[in-house]
């Protein structure tokens, strides 16, 4: 263990009376000899937990941890989770007590409600045997069920297939590629894919976004009929400092949610040790494959941005994050915090990728990004966001509303997949301080695509901007300036003539209510002047 985990333990070493100490290092040695903790959890507490009712809470102690920063504690809560799993009983850890999570690949199972309470965790990443394996897995006991589905229709409602239980699907066709992303992080993109929530009478819940004329794969995860709850906990990931040279080496060591219906309660994550190097994180908490997961109340860190060389032979900063969620339909981030949201230094926080139905509410965040596309509704409520800002792609309808945005754009259309929101966005009631209050030229939607790439879709602007209520703060300005733009230039720098294989489909509408600009200056539509004389502005 580093001398700074060390330093990190809070409690001092639990002293057990003399008659304990031989039964607790007789059952320590015992789980070192185990590869997984699990089957440990069910022989070596069988007798511990005869005298016992049977819904008493499982503890971690129970199993050998000891709780004082030092030892290992990871085996016995493996362990213990593995028991609780076995007999439906809840998880509590001692609130005074720091369990150090040590360098093995072991991963605790979490099937049952969990309370870590003030309890203290430290992740130290400085030595690991296998980086990419999460600490803790969120899942289901159920057993996914064989599902046959031969193709799908855009905005389909219904399957002629009656689950036993609700499901969360997941389709693929590998026969199309779509997200071909652009760029120095230039890739070939990713099999055509989505998920949605199929309802025992063979309803649909989720907007199909393309249409499928075959499924090569099917996932069907059934549903739990309860809710999972996890509250409390105190981590602290000492980070890695390794080298990173070429491409993006993700590390995990985190929490991993892939359980349906489950609610983290004030966890709380800081991060300590990094270094002039670095590896990037894709999540502590880290959602995935599921449906109804909420975050409420939760304290997260922004990582360090470190670089390195991307698919295109060039420079590139890696994303590495706090927060990702990826095929999961209906995520909800409620009263989630952090600090520094406008330090440049640190990397934007949150990331998701095949997402349906975002809320963020009463959240103060540096970011929220939805890279490879959210759809249906993306709600952004009594929020406020940071330097790196609001970030969309998608189709359905965005809406923004009483919040306070600090990125560069009030929203940022991502260009490496497009700059494409098949819909509509509704701004309500915000303020916007562009850049943190730096001296930049603010563009209120930044969009490009010049129509020369193909993403494996066609491309659209929103095709309506509704603005009720908005104040730019645009104080802090560059020399010469004259006024913020409403858009920047959305097809490219190429003549109005150029050929445009992959056309870009642009705003047909904008309306614009309560509009105040602290510099009282005009708010002018876009440099491209062609683009502007086409857009029908409407002012109320």
């Amino acid at each position: 263990m580093s001398s700074l985990a060390s330093n990190l333990a809070l409690q001092p070493a639990r002293v057990l009376p003399r008659a304990s100490a031989p039964l607790l290092c007789g059952r320590r040695r015992f789980l070192q000899g185990l590869v997984l903790g699990a089957a440990a959890g069910l022989t070596a507490t069988r007798r511990a937990h005869a005298a016992r009712p049977k819904d008493d809470p499982v503890t971690y102690e129970a199993f050998g941890a000891v709780g004082d920063g030092k030892a290992d504690d990871l085996p016995a809560i493996v362990a213990a989770h593995a028991s609780a799993n076995s007999r439906g009983l809840p998880v509590h850890s001692r609130p005074g007590a720091t369990y150090h999570l040590g360098r093995r690949a072991l991963t605790a199972v979490i099937a049952t409600n969990t309370d870590w309470s003030t309890s203290r965790f430290i992740v130290d990443d400085t030595d690991v045997e296998n980086h990419r394996v999460s600490l803790f897995a969120v899942r289901s006991l159920l057993d996914p069920v064989p599902m046959t589905i031969a193709e799908l229709q855009r905005d389909q409602r219904r399957l002629d297939i009656s689950p036993q239980r609700d499901c969360w699907v997941r389709v693929e066709n590998s026969r199309t590629r779509v997200y071909i992303r652009r760029g120095r992080n230039q890739n070939n993109g990713t099999f055509q894919r989505d998920c949605f929530i199929l309802r025992r009478d063979g309803s649909i819940e989720g907007d199909i976004d393309g249409n499928y004329p075959i499924v090569t794969k099917v996932e069907a995860q059934p549903i739990d009929d309860h809710p999972l709850t996890l509250k409390g906990g105190v981590f602290t990931t000492i980070a890695n400092r390794m080298r990173q040279d070429k491409g993006n080496n993700y590390w995990a060591r985190n929490i991993s949610i892939s359980r349906s219906r489950t609610t983290v309660v004030g966890l709380v994550h800081h991060i300590t040790g990094e270094g002039e190097f670095g590896h990037p994180y894709r999540g502590f908490l880290d959602t995935n494959r599921c449906a109804d997961v909420t975050l409420l109340d939760c304290f997260v860190t922004g990582h360090k941005t470190y670089s390195t060389i991307g698919s295109a032979g060039e420079p590139v900063s890696m994303g590495t994050y706090d927060l990702t969620a990826n095929d999961v339909l209906n995520f909800t981030l409620r009263g989630c915090r952090m600090d520094n949201i406008c330090d440049t230094s640190r990397w934007g926080v949150t990331g998701t990728n095949f997402c349906k139905n975002i809320l963020l509410e009463d959240c103060t965040l540096s970011r929220m990004d939805t890279h490879q596309g959210v759809s249906g509704t993306y709600t952004i409520r009594r929020c406020t966001l940071g330097h790196a800002g609001l970030n969309a792609i998608g189709r359905g309808v965005l809406t923004i509303e009483n919040s306070t945005l600090n990125g560069r754009a009030l929203l940022s259309l991502r260009n490496d997949y497009g700059s494409t929101w098949e819909g509509s966005v509704v701004i309500r009631d915000c303020r916007w301080v562009p850049g943190c209050g730096r001296p930049i030229q603010p563009y209120l939607l930044n969009a490009n695509n010049d129509g020369q790439h193909d993403f494996g879709y066609p491309c659209y602007m929103p095709r309506e901007i509704t603005i009720d209520g908005l104040a730019i703060d645009d104080r802090h300005a560059p020399e010469g300036y004259q006024g913020p733009f409403l858009f920047s230039d959305p097809d490219g720098t190429k003549p109005e003539s150029s050929p445009r294989p992959f056309p870009y489909r642009l705003t047909e509408k904008v309306t614009l209510r309560g509009v105040s600009i602290a510099s009282g200056l005009p708010l002018r539509i876009s440099p491209d002047a062609a683009f502007a004389a086409r857009v029908k502005l409407l002012s109320l």
